[in-house]
């Protein structure tokens, strides 16, 4: 049995070996065979450095071809794995230092004045990231210094949270405390030393503490509770049912709307907002999806000329509560593949 093992390792590493051979002397098909496994899960990490869909999908492109370029330096120490990390990881430290700061989207809803913000949200540039390409990404073996579920870790709330972040701490944290690379590979990854990435980790876990994550905003958890949750929310914003919304809510319920950056906390204010929207005899319509682990709702508005996109709703579910809504443009749509339309006969 132990030889048999050995033999197939053995095979295994040729095969590997005999892949970087051909895909250095400049094999396409063998560099993919190289890096396709990993390009799922490297994608959901450059998501979480960058809180943007499109800026992720950019790293990662950035990524695959700074490695193909740069395969003679690929000298075997380092798994082929950890190796695409370094680059991913780098490219987007580069990224969040050259556009950290994106100015915040101003309100462009006509006719309708929303109420005064609670605050103003510190993130305005954070995209949803679709369930649909989580396969094959959650699964991945994490290292032994991981400290996060993977379901967590793709939460809203939790990579809101580390955006706050500076960049340095937010890699170094998503290296050690949700991927569980040792601090060695950290330091190796960026070019320091172990004694700066167990600084860096140390008040990026402080920062981490001061905010909400998924532990204190937890799903459902029951698929059937939650379906039932979603069904009532679609039936109340549907039919404009103000009351029906508002039950749905927890007393202390937040929306947010990047890339605007109105915040509101509370059952009231929230309230007040959706009367505003459903004014005027507005009607929508919303279509299931997920976002980040989480449930979420295409919506589109009734017009003269059709059923337009008027935006991505996720939710954040607390036992039977909602507890946080995320109101995204409805730019994000295509990337759930939803229309941008519904077609004509669901019209009213």
């Amino acid at each position: 049995m132990e030889l048999h093992t050995r033999n197939e390792v053995a095979s295994v590493e040729s095969e590997r070996a005999d892949l970087l051979s051909r895909a250095r002397a400049g094999d396409g098909e063998a560099f993919r065979a190289l890096t396709e496994p990993h390009r799922r899960e490297l994608q959901v990490h450059c998501y979480r450095m960058l809180g943007s869909f499109q800026d992720a999908e950019d790293a990662l492109q950035d990524t695959m071809l700074a490695a193909w370029r740069g395969l003679e330096q690929f000298d075997g120490r380092a798994s082929m794995r950890t190796w695409l990390y370094r680059i991913a990881t780098n490219r987007c430290l580069d990224a969040l230092r050259s556009a950290r700061r994106r100015p915040a989207k101003q309100w462009d809803i006509p006719g309708i004045e929303p109420p005064e913000p609670t605050r103003l949200g510190e993130i305005p540039w954070l995209e949803p990231y679709p369930d649909a390409l989580l396969d094959g990404a959650m699964s991945v073996p994490l290292g032994p210094e991981a400290r996060y579920e993977q379901t967590e870790s793709i939460s809203l709330a939790f990579v809101t949270a580390l955006q706050i972040l500076p960049p340095r701490q937010l890699a170094i944290l998503i290296l050690r405390d949700v991927l569980g690379f040792r601090a060695n590979e950290v330091a190796d990854m960026l070019d320091t030393t172990v004694e700066s990435v167990k600084s860096a980790l140390k008040r990026a876990r402080a920062g981490m503490q001061r905010l909400p994550t998924t532990r204190e905003q937890s799903p459902a958890g029951d698929s059937r509770a939650e379906d039932a949750i979603v069904a009532r929310f679609v039936s109340a914003y549907e039919s404009a049912d103000i009351d029906a919304l508002v039950a749905l809510l927890t007393d202390d319920v937040f929306m947010s709307m990047p890339p605007m950056p109105l915040e509101y906390q509370g059952r009231d204010i929230v309230a007040r907002f959706f009367s505003l929207i459903f004014g005027a005899s507005q009607r929508y319509a919303l279509v299931r999806t997920r976002a980040n682990g989480q449930p979420a709702l295409g919506g589109y508005r009734h017009t003269p000329t059709g059923i337009h996109g008027s935006g991505l709703f996720v939710l954040t579910l607390t036992d039977d509560r909602i507890s946080a809504l995320t109101v995204f443009e409805p730019v994000v749509l295509p990337a759930f593949g939803l229309p941008e339309s519904l077609p004509a006969a669901l019209r009213p």
